[in-house]
């Protein structure tokens, strides 16, 4: 599976030049066709174990608009694999485009009511879900396992010297990936895209997971604007105005409320005049 390199933009804006800070943003919405940002690099490694152990279908979980379930179909048709998505909720008549996208792909689209969906990765349910479909190498919702640090650890290497790395968290795992990555140079800051504090516990079960201690990240749910894919006008018109200054598009679930997260720190002061800040555009749709 091959990720393209993408390019680091300095951002220009009067904001920056008044507080004395630089901010790069990193373009990984351009690394991939079929799976954009961290997506493909969560799913790098997963899929080669998938082909070492021979391996002929995926399966995986997500919502009905889950990204994660996008890439999964996309690049698992790319690379010769069967996929199952295992959808949260009823099926509706009507499939919205990512699911028909995903189907377009060839994906299996099987309805999980929520409850279950919630014990969706226990051994029960996976049992029944291999009585069904047979064999399958199953991805976690979101793609987030040690395979998939290790890819997401992978972009540390690419980017350039930072007092502060920034990026949008939904699972964790490419957060997670950051730190293991960057060990222990500069401030990794996490903007969550769902309303609570579990994300901190999440990320520390991660790093537990592949035996790192590194300390210096934290992750804050104060710009998530209410829960995920929630949103409010001012992030609508955040997103407009960073598109038509800077000529780059923002997804509102993700990479827009880190964005608008930074901008708030920046006019609260929250960065000394000189930092030099890296933010990580995951892709999304």
């Amino acid at each position: 599976m091959e990720i393209q390199p993408t390019p680091i933009v300095l951002l220009k804006d009067p904001l920056l030049e008044e507080k004395g800070v630089a901010l790069w943003l990193k373009r990984e919405d351009l690394n991939h066709p079929l799976a954009p940002g961290n997506k493909c690099r969560k799913l790098k490694y997963n899929l080669s174990e998938a082909k070492k152990q021979g391996f002929e279908k995926l399966l995986t979980f997500g919502g009905a608009y889950s990204n994660h379930i996008h890439a999964v179909a996309g690049v698992g048709k790319a690379e010769g694999f069967e996929t199952i998505g295992v959808i949260r909720g009823e099926e509706h008549a009507e499939l919205n485009p990512t699911l028909r996208f995903a189907k377009e792909q060839g994906m299996c689209l099987h309805y999980m009511n929520r409850s279950t969906y919630r014990e969706k990765e226990s051994d029960q349910v996976v049992h029944l879900l291999k009585q069904q479909y047979g064999d399958f190498y199953l991805i976690p919702e979101g793609g987030t396992n040690a395979l998939a640090l290790k890819g997401c650890a992978e972009l540390a290497g690419e980017l350039p010297p930072f007092d502060y790395l920034c990026c949008p968290v939904g699972t964790g795992g490419t957060l997670a990936g950051l730190v293991s990555g960057a060990g222990e140079k500069g401030n990794l800051l996490g903007f969550s895209a769902l309303k609570g504090d579990f994300l901190n516990a999440k990320v520390a079960d991660l790093l537990a997971l592949i035996d790192c201690d590194h300390q210096n990240w934290s992750v804050t749910d104060e710009f998530c604007f209410g829960g995920y894919a929630k949103r409010k006008p001012e992030l609508i018109e955040f997103m407009a105005q960073f598109e038509a200054q800077h000529a780059i598009l923002l997804d509102p679930i993700y990479t827009a409320k880190m964005m608008y997260g930074i901008w708030q720190m920046l006019k609260s002061d929250c960065f000394k005049p000189g930092s030099k800040i890296v933010a990580i555009h995951t892709g999304g749709y």
